[in-house]
């Protein structure tokens, strides 16, 4: 059995893989490669067979995360190293994550500078999305979304039921592990700009990436995020209903409901505490009885 498995989800990427490959073949001779063809219309599996990968072909697309999914399950190694399929990553950083595993990290994330950003647009999101998980965890996050790591594979696959089967992998097992109290650290990568055209676009995915922001709230600590927005409101409400006592000398239906809007979304909140306790609960007694 391969100690290191390593997963690259792919979609139409023939043109980077055509390189990378043996590439990855010479830097990891003895690593199990596996290429997650997600649906592609390219010669993506032919190239896969040339160059003795294994592929593990969907017929049609069902998303980057169901990819990684997909190739953790099948991967025989005990440690996973994720890598997108497009060319931004080193198959020479390889050995640079997998020293910090064995330093005791439970995974180890390539984190990118500003330079390895796809776009000024998405730099801007991720930044934003690295100081409210820093916030959240109390942990210094360089980079939420890198597709780039090595992780356990046993840890990893404590939570493949909580990953998404979109882009949003890296922030929920990031996020996970951080709740679970399994160690993370960063590694500084240098990202290469990708080959071909990027499978992100920018309308239809920025709803989904804004809700990545939310989806960082529920998985670590959702009253991080309800309680100030709460305290926000019945703020509102108080500061509202002074101005309104003081000039009217009423209490207004506004004042009402700024103070019930601030109980519902506290209350929401305690609720969506208690869910994320019982999930990773639930997580651990699967663990423990698996």
């Amino acid at each position: 059995m391969p100690n290191l498995s390593i997963i690259l989800p792919a979609k139409n990427e023939a043109e980077s893989l055509r390189t990378l490959l043996p590439r990855l073949k010479q830097a990891q001779p003895s690593a199990e490669i596996i290429v997650i063809d997600d649906g592609s219309t390219d010669n993506t599996r032919d190239l896969c067979d040339e160059s003795g990968v294994t592929c593990l072909s969907s017929p049609y697309s069902m998303g980057n995360g169901a990819a990684v999914k997909r190739g953790a399950r099948a991967a025989k190694g005990d440690v996973l190293v994720f890598m997108d399929a497009d060319g931004q990553h080193d198959p020479a950083d390889i050995p640079r994550l997998l020293s910090r595993l064995d330093e005791g990290y439970d995974m180890v994330v390539g984190a990118r500078d500003a330079s390895g950003q796809a776009s000024l647009h998405r730099g801007l999101a991720n930044a934003l999305y690295n100081r409210i998980a820093t916030w959240m965890t109390g942990h210094q996050i360089l980079d939420l979304t890198s597709g780039f790591r090595a992780v356990r594979a046993d840890k990893f696959r404590e939570f493949l039921h909580l990953l998404p089967n979109g882009f949003s992998y890296p922030t929920t097992i990031t996020m996970a592990f951080f709740r679970s109290a399994y160690g993370v650290a960063y590694q500084p990568i240098v990202a290469h700009q990708r080959v071909g055209t990027s499978h992100i676009r920018v309308f239809r995915d920025g709803v989904r990436f804004l809700l990545i922001i939310f989806k960082i709230a529920t998985l670590y600590s959702p009253l991080k995020l309800f309680v100030p927005v709460s305290a926000s409101f019945f703020s509102l409400g108080l500061g509202y209903y002074g101005y309104t006592f003081a000039t009217q000398g009423r209490f207004t239906n506004m004042s009402a409901l700024l103070f019930s809007a601030s109980v519902i979304i506290f209350l929401a909140g305690l609720m969506s505490e208690q869910i994320t306790g019982l999930t990773y609960l639930s997580t651990r007694s699967d663990r423990k009885h698996g």
